[in-house]
């Protein structure tokens, strides 16, 4: 158990989306305090300063029985027709795909246009967080996993563990954004994913207090890769990469949790790779779980023009950047939580997601490539940082550079690996 937090760290949780506003609200409201009026909090703070005090994710509003606000459709005269459903578009058709800049910067829409990449076969993923939400974004594709948070007053469900995994609570829609950037179709509206073919089975670990207690993570981990979990039926969609936008809670921040730890090296050998953001904390991620694990590839922020954020978590346990906003210029993201289904949070909750998009492809492209050759390709080809470094201090590395779907891609097809 951590020591009693002081009112800066009862901000923190343990999902990494910096900002994520109650619907209606506009995105000045990023910049609310979450203190009382008496004691601001500033916007920023020195360099040198750990950003403890920044919110992983704000609370939404308690969900009540509604119907879902439409996604931003296209318009009469859309400027390209859609690929159909299932299929990638090089220029989607999208209504937020002009909005959406992280898709330049890791140049996905190059590795959509790639011959090899249309001929892509489905790939299942699995995202650990707030649970399955109903998306229009991904349809038939989402997947009601199970719910592995086994503290009945955590859940909100009325019980434990079950085999409904629906997000409750007021961080409910955060595993929605999530599986969004990895998935979310080519259809004409909303946003485009990296992959919309690939499937997404949500396995819920957070409670209604967003926090992820470390056996309720162990066994999702086994879980979402087919391993057995006593008392809890097989997963009868096995998933290759694990999407982790979170760390475990109730546990020092001080190293890799030894049972985290021996479950990634589980789910390592099954053959699925964990994906993990650094987290928000503008501290070293090697403290965290899963971010400081062996056998995780750890995704930290970066911004459009290659810099870390303040708030992004950084060290040698960071293999590689993705884009996940700062304020004043999130990530834009479907969300039947946001006004008109509309959302621009920022965090490594969204760089992570970039990578497991970009793997999925990967893996659509050549089957048999391990946890190490995913995570040697990805690493490899990632666009080195302007002056060869992410932040003016060597210590505070984000890994190899940022991500690059097209070099990626490239990497793995012209090479017979894992065919």
């Amino acid at each position: 158990m951590r020591a009693t937090p002081t009112p800066l760290l009862c901000l923190g949780l343990t999902l990494l989306l910096g900002s994520l506003p109650a619907p209606g609200l506009t995105s000045s409201a990023l910049t609310i305090p979450a203190l009382p009026p008496t004691t601001p909090l500033p916007d920023t703070l020195p360099p040198a300063t750990p950003l403890d005090a920044l919110p992983e994710i704000l609370p939404i509003g308690a969900p009540t029985p509604r119907p879902a606000p439409p996604l931003v459709t296209a318009p009469v005269n859309p400027p390209a027709a859609s690929a159909a459903p299932g299929t990638f578009a090089r220029t989607p058709s999208d209504p937020l795909f002009t909005r959406q800049w992280t898709l330049p910067v890791i140049r996905a829409p190059q590795a959509w246009a790639l011959p090899g990449v249309q001929a892509a076969q489905p790939v299942t993923v699995a995202v650990l967080d707030t649970g399955f939400v109903t998306s229009p974004e991904l349809a038939a594709r989402a997947v009601n996993g199970f719910d592995f948070v086994s503290d009945p007053a955590r859940a909100g469900d009325g019980d434990g563990r079950d085999a409904d995994s629906s997000g409750v609570g007021p961080y409910a829609y955060h595993g929605e954004v999530v599986a969004n950037i990895i998935a979310a179709a080519h259809d004409g509206r909303g946003m485009a994913g990296l992959n919309p073919r690939a499937r997404v089975v949500h396995v819920r670990v957070a409670g209604t207090d967003g926090q992820i207690d470390v056996p309720d993570l162990v066994d999702g981990l086994k879980w979402a890769a087919g391993l057995p979990v006593p008392g809890v039926p097989s997963n009868p969609n096995p998933a290759r990469l694990l999407n982790l936008s979170l760390f475990a809670d109730f546990i020092p921040l001080t190293r890799c949790d030894p049972r985290v730890q021996a479950a990634v090296n589980a789910v390592t050998a099954r053959g699925a790779l964990v994906i993990a953001g650094a987290a928000n904390d503008g501290a070293d991620a090697g403290g965290y779980s899963p971010a400081g694990c062996r056998n995780v590839l750890t995704v930290t922020s970066v911004t459009a023009q290659g810099a870390r954020p303040a708030y992004a978590n950084w060290g040698r346990s960071v293999a590689l950047a993705a884009p996940g906003g700062e304020v004043g210029h999130g990530v834009t993201v479907s969300s039947v939580s946001g006004a008109g289904g509309v959302r621009d949070p920022n965090g490594t909750s969204l760089a992570a997601p970039h990578v497991t998009g970009v793997a999925s492809l990967l893996l659509g492209v050549r089957p048999n490539l391990t946890p190490a050759s995913l995570r040697r390709i990805l690493t490899t080809t990632a666009t080195p940082f302007p002056g060869g470094h992410c932040d003016p201090q060597p210590a505070r590395s984000c890994g190899t550079g940022t991500l690059n779907a097209e070099a990626a891609l490239n990497s793995a097809l012209s090479s017979s690996l894992g065919k």
